[in-house]
This record gives structure tokens, C-alpha cells and sequence, in this order.
């Protein structure tokens, strides 16, 4: 009988045991770079900071993605920086093998790139009359309407894996519409106006799709150091690492170019053993700390991946 009750109490701590792993799995969360979208409208338009519509919209997108709490999300300043680096420049378009190339230097997964391909508004006085008192008085309409090229890149292989166009129009009537206004006194004045709504409209829109893309792409994260028998990651609490979590190591060799393209096909990986976290809040949660549990020859640049 206790061999019976200890063994329904193992299955218990079995199960248990499952279920931790898999949530310790879905809470690490994927590292996403958001490029300056290319402005291709009239550039009569500014932020409520001043800044141009390609560059405003990158960084409401970025804000959404840190509040959502999903993914890490690195800054706008750490691409600037990595462009003027390596002397990429962004005095044109960002291209899909130009943000992978920065992606990989920033070690995150997927960049997000785009083009605003319109942002306004248009008055119409067609829309009906109001009779007051023998007095017709036209009824205007207002609609503004926002559009947006999107591209998710995956870093890794230059990829573009997902591509769309998105359009949100926002209208309304009344007897009197005022579309003039070019620029915004503050946020709150910005999310007031149609054109703001139907911009609130698009990126929760880029966001929704990119839920449904991130997860075909595996998480991954590199080693910074390597000192005895300790390896330093690039990966903490602010990616999801908890202390126990236990990651597979891998060696890349040479990689393929496609010589057609030039774009990457990726590269051989071998198994170089396991790590164990033992403190995921190095860098204030930036990095993590761990211990070798198997394997060798560890260099900094290997690649660290979740257990199959």
C-alpha cells in the first residue's frame, strides 16, 4: 500500500516538475531591435517632441513592445551607435542584410523595419445638410489615414520572414472640421486626433503579427566570458533567466554565403556541452552568471540555447 501512495506521490512531483520547466521556457522572452522607419511621405508632419514621423513611429512601436512585456528590447541609441561604428550610415533606406548585420553585433533575434508610406488627412464637404431654422448647413467629413511597409528580419540569416502592408483610417463629421493642424502641443493632443488614433491603431496592429511571428524563431543568447569553470552570458532576468535554468552550449563553424545573394545560410553548430545559471542579475539582470556542468573548450561569441 505505501509503495502504491509513494508512487502516486512521484508521478505528483513529476508533473509538477513538467509544468515549472515549461513555464521557465515560455517566459524567456526573445530580443527585438526597431530600426527608424524610412519617412516616404511629405515630411510636412512632427512629432509632439519634434521629431519626424519615421522616427516617431519606430519609437512608439519600441515603447508598446517594452510595456507589453514580452520581449527585451534594445535601445534606439545602441543601433545609432553600432551604425556609426561600423560606418553603415542611415542616410538611405535600412536594409534587411544591414539590420541583420547590426542585429547580430545587439545579439538579438528579429529587427523590425519599415517605411511610413502615408500619414495625413483629407476635409470633404460632402456628407449631407442639417436645415435649422431654413438655413442648410453642410455637414464635413475628416478622415485621416496612416500606412506602413513593415519587415521582421531575422537577424541570424538576413531573412525577411514576414512582410506587410498595414493601412488604418480614422473619420469623422460635423459641422465643422479642422484638419490644419501639422503638429501636436503634447501626447495627449496626439492621441486625440484622428490621424494619432489611426497611428494607435497600426502598431497595435505590427504588434499583433509580431506575436504570431516571434515564436518560429529560437531563443538564443551568447557567451561574454569564460573564467575557469564560470561563463558569463548576455542574457539575465530582464530576457527571463532564472537561476537553475540549464542551457546547451554550441560552437558555430564556418558560415555559408550564398554566393547569388550574399545573404547567410547559416553555419554548422556543434554541441560543446551545458551551463547551469547561478545568478541571473548581473548588469542589473543584463547577463547572468554560470556554472559548467558538462563540456569544454568554451570560447566567448558561443552560442547559448534552450534545451530540446
Amino acid at each position: 500500500m505505501l509503495h502504491k501512495y509513494f508512487f502516486s506521490f512521484m508521478l505528483i512531483v513529476f508533473f509538477f516538475s513538467l509544468i515549472n520547466n515549461s513555464a521557465t521556457v515560455a517566459q524567456t522572452k526573445k530580443r527585438v531591435a526597431v530600426f527608424e522607419f524610412e519617412d516616404k511621405t511629405d515630411h510636412r508632419w512632427r512629432w509632439w517632441t519634434g521629431q519626424p514621423v519615421g522616427q516617431g513611429m519606430a519609437d512608439m512601436l519600441t515603447t508598446e513592445l517594452v510595456k507589453s512585456g514580452k520581449y527585451q528590447v534594445i535601445e534606439r541609441q545602441a543601433i545609432e551607435q553600432i551604425f556609426k561604428e561600423q560606418q553603415l550610415g542611415q542616410s538611405g533606406a535600412v536594409t534587411a542584410q544591414s539590420a541583420a548585420e547590426v542585429g547580430k553585433l545587439l545579439g538579438v533575434e528579429l529587427a523590425i523595419i519599415g517605411a511610413v508610406t502615408e500619414f495625413g488627412h483629407k476635409k470633404s464637404d460632402i456628407g449631407g445638410f442639417i436645415k435649422k431654422k431654413g438655413f442648410g448647413l453642410g455637414v464635413q467629413t475628416a478622415a485621416a489615414s496612416v500606412g506602413i511597409d513593415i519587415r521582421f528580419v531575422d537577424t541570424n540569416t538576413g531573412e525577411i520572414i514576414a512582410a506587410d502592408n498595414i493601412r488604418k483610417e480614422k473619420s469623422k463629421k460635423g459641422l465643422k472640421v479642422d484638419t490644419r493642424q501639422l503638429s501636436f502641443k503634447n501626447k495627449n493632443d496626439f492621441d486625440g486626433s484622428l490621424v494619432g488614433q489611426a497611428t494607435r491603431d497600426a502598431i497595435q496592429e505590427i504588434m499583433v503579427k509580431l506575436d504570431g511571428q516571434i515564436t518560429n524563431l529560437p531563443w538564443q543568447a551568447k557567451i561574454i566570458k569564460v573564467s575557469g569553470t564560470t561563463v558569463y552570458i548576455n542574457a539575465g532576468s530582464e530576457a527571463g533567466v532564472n537561476v537553475g535554468d540549464i542551457f546547451d552550449i554550441f560552437q558555430k563553424g564556418e558560415e555559408l554565403i550564398d554566393p547569388d545573394t550574399g545573404l547567410s545560410l547559416g553555419a554548422e553548430e556543434t554541441k560543446a556541452g551545458e551551463i547551469e545559471v547561478i545568478d541571473n542579475t548581473i548588469g542589473n539582470g543584463k547577463a547572468s552568471k554560470c556554472v559548467i556542468k558538462s563540456g569544454s573548450g568554451f570560447n566567448t561569441g558561443d552560442l547559448v540555447k534552450q534545451k530540446n
